[in-house]
């Protein structure tokens, strides 16, 4: 007898299984309810998991194909594989359940080209981080001396750990032990590692916290003189307390884009370009990609490959290097 479940009520139990079972944060769970929302809009909350075909795939892969979003643009391809993993992802669940529906190795994806890596090397990974130091220089001011002291330590943490920039904006001045110049952070899936810190990123963020006179716990906060990192709030029995905030990722982002443009670089730059400048340097010195992996969070290896580019040139300058030198010239 068929289930009478319609996939709409199968959707409910399949976010619960993640949040529950699989422990997928917060902003996993959104987004696959998102692109599962999308899907059953289109081919309707009240069809039951039986009826679903390859046709019906193929359908909704042309709908996506030619749908325009919000900005009056089409839907980029890997968006669009965002929408299909998600749909895959439900289906595995439900055959897991024994519930009879579409196989969900039916559903290829895209094929995407390979990623390119934006990474700062030599000349201008070393003017970005020197940015902040040299635009004190020019300009100053006592006001402006603490921001800039944060701001040289947060490009040289991004640059010294390689952090995720939520993860750098969610640490507070606990999680980080300076004398063993080592920390663990929470990343992605709720998963933690170790990250250490340089010499340089060590110096400038304890210079940076010596400056600091307030009580805010976050390791990085906004210097606004409105709120300072802190808003008051009355509490049930009019008492003011202090909710502490820490700096944002957009106000991150923002940092980096003004000391790329100051250091006279003309590519766009991120506090992820600092990320992939953070492995790429590993890569060069030697560094297997194993550790690497682990060193980035990554859940599986091939996350990780993206940086392929690094280690092929590195074999091809080993091969140039050793292969060959017995042989007569």
């Amino acid at each position: 007898m068929a289930d009478k479940k319609t996939l709409k009520k199968y959707l409910i139990e399949f976010l619960e299984y993640l949040e529950i079972e699989k422990n997928r944060s917060d902003k996993t769970i959104r987004n696959y309810d998102f692109y599962l929302q999308r899907f059953l809009s289109w081919y309707g909350n009240d069809k039951k998991p039986e009826n679903l075909e390859s046709e019906d795939v193929r359908k909704f892969r042309l709908w996506l194909n030619r749908l325009i979003d919000a900005h009056g643009e089409p839907l980029k391809k890997n968006t669009q594989n965002y929408h299909l993993i998600a749909l895959r992802s439900f289906l595995k669940y439900l055959a897991k359940r024994d519930i009879q529906t579409l196989a969900p190795e039916k559903i290829e994806l895209m094929k995407m080209p390979d990623r390119e890596v934006s990474f700062l090397e030599g000349a201008d990974l070393n003017r970005i981080l020197e940015a902040p130091m040299v635009n004190m220089k020019n300009s100053p001011k006592d006001s402006e001396i603490l921001t800039a002291f944060r701001d040289k330590a947060i490009l040289e943490m991004l640059f010294s750990t390689g952090l995720r920039v939520s993860e750098l904006t969610n640490l507070k001045k606990d999680n980080v032990n300076l004398q063993k110049q080592e920390f663990t952070v929470m990343g992605k899936g709720k998963k933690s590692r170790i990250v250490f810190l340089s010499e340089q990123g060590k110096y400038w963020l304890k210079k940076y916290l010596e400056l600091r006179k307030d009580l805010n716990p976050y390791l990085f906060i906004s210097h606004d003189k409105r709120t300072g990192g802190q808003k008051e709030l009355k509490s049930s029995g009019k008492k003011l307390t202090r909710n502490y905030s820490s700096i944002t990722p957009r106000s991150i982002q923002r940092i980096v884009q003004k000391y790329a443009k100051l250091a006279g670089i003309t590519k766009p730059v991120t506090p992820h370009t600092l990320r992939h400048s953070y492995a790429t340097d590993l890569l060069q010195n030697g560094a297997d990609i194993r550790s690497v992996q682990a060193m980035l969070g990554h859940a599986s290896i091939t996350t990780t490959q993206i940086y392929t580019h690094i280690t092929d040139r590195e074999l091809q300058n080993i091969h140039k290097k050793f292969h060959g030198k017995n042989r007569l010239k």
